[in-house]
């Protein structure tokens, strides 16, 4: 299938677009998620191209061996896959980068996060900009994809299955392959069943306000061990880390962040859920449908000042997206027809929201109050449009 045919060519142009603009550019997001696929239709553009591809050894081994040269002769789009592998490359980058004469712009993929990272982020502060790549979005896919999207997750391979059997045998072999070989070359030190329990543990607590103490407990581990784990499946894409927006309101808020796993189709794999009548039967369902449309929202909107709040008391609110001087929430629901609640008055008082949407699975979009609209996640609004 082309990657214009799937919907990818606007997230295609931003690069395009980022590239001229900054001498490096990061493309950073889950190992299998396109960005390969991506960096590849963008060399043809672009022309003139060299390909390190640092899981292959050769690739490896010249960048270990004779790296300044090695950089320093390259022309064109220097695209470097898989650039965590070899983070030592990244000092190595600035000078190239600052070198008003240079011949070369750097595309690097990553699958994981300059904070996992560090020497990313502090050698090329200032010089590297980035674009988080997701997996596959309603947006892209379209409307008629939504049940497909939420039970098989946004992975290519596993979207674009030949049947949900295939998908979650995919899903099967990723986990594995992530466990197994991927966390071991970032030189990360953690026995693969451990985490791999740990992983199995988190689908089950997926939505759910952060306690080390309890996961640990459930584990044997320490709370600080439990956070290590969490920490490294957030670095690495799999896991989402939403934190909470607290201020001076007079009443007691939940400080502690929320944990979801970022792709549907995980989750369901690590739930024992094949199909979607067995998801509309799990217990988890509600919670399922939740991390899916909070993904599919800030894919649409972005992830930047992204925060969920709740109060000791119950009020809540699944999103709050803070947008220069505007305050948007989302509250999602999974029912066909939601309708106001204390919870949302509560939260319009409080945070001073401009417009609060319910999201929901269904197609009807209402009002249910002046500055609150019930919307299907097929028809997700533009900002500031109500």
């Amino acid at each position: 299938m082309e990657l214009s045919s799937i919907g990818r060519e606007a997230l295609l142009n931003a690069l395009e677009v980022r590239l001229r603009e900054s001498p490096a550019v990061a493309l950073l997001g889950a190992r299998q998620v396109g960005k390969t696929t991506l960096a590849r239709h963008l060399a043809q553009r672009w022309g003139e191209h060299h390909w390190f591809d640092l899981e292959r050894p050769a690739a490896l081994r010249a960048l270990q061996a004779t790296p300044e040269l090695t950089l320093s002769q390259a022309r064109g789009l220097v695209v470097i896959d898989e650039a965590q592998r070899l983070p030592e490359i990244f000092p190595l980058l600035r000078p190239l980068c600052d070198d008003p004469a240079r011949a070369q712009t750097f595309l690097l993929l990553g699958s994981a996060s300059p904070d996992l990272i560090r020497t990313s982020s502090e050698s090329l502060a200032g010089r590297l900009q980035t674009i988080p790549v997701p997996g596959f979005s309603l947006r892209e896919l379209g409307a008629d994809a939504h049940d497909r999207l939420w039970l098989r997750g946004g992975f290519p391979r596993a979207t674009l299955a030949t049947s949900d059997a295939a998908a979650e045998r995919w899903l099967e072999g990723f986990r594995q392959t992530f466990l197994e070989r991927d966390i071991p070359n970032l030189g990360i030190r953690v026995p693969a069943t451990a985490l791999g329990r740990f992983w199995s543990m988190l689908a089950h607590y997926h939505g759910q306000v952060w306690n080390a103490a309890e996961l640990g407990r459930s584990m044997g581990v320490s709370p600080a061990t439990a956070n290590h784990y969490r920490d490294l499946l957030a670095g690495t894409y799999m896991l989402r880390v939403m934190p909470p927006w607290h201020e001076n309101l007079g009443k007691r808020q939940v400080k502690s962040p929320k944990v979801y796993l970022r792709d549907s189709g995980l989750l369901h794999y690590l739930l024992g859920i094949p199909s979607m009548a067995g998801l509309r039967e799990h217990p988890r369902y509600g919670a399922s449908f939740e991390g899916f449309a909070l993904e599919q929202i800030l894919i649409r909107h972005g992830e930047r000042d992204a925060y969920f709040w709740a109060t000791q008391r119950g009020a809540e609110l699944d999103l709050l997206l803070l947008r220069g001087q505007r305050r948007y929430g989302f509250e999602i629901k999974c029912q066909d027809a939601p309708a106001m609640t204390k919870s949302m008055h509560i939260a319009l008082a409080d945070l001073h929201l401009d417009h609060l949407w319910v999201v929901h699975p269904g197609q009807a979009t209402y009002a249910l109050h002046s500055q609150v609209t019930a919307v299907g996640l097929r028809d997700l609004p533009e900002l500031g449009h109500a």
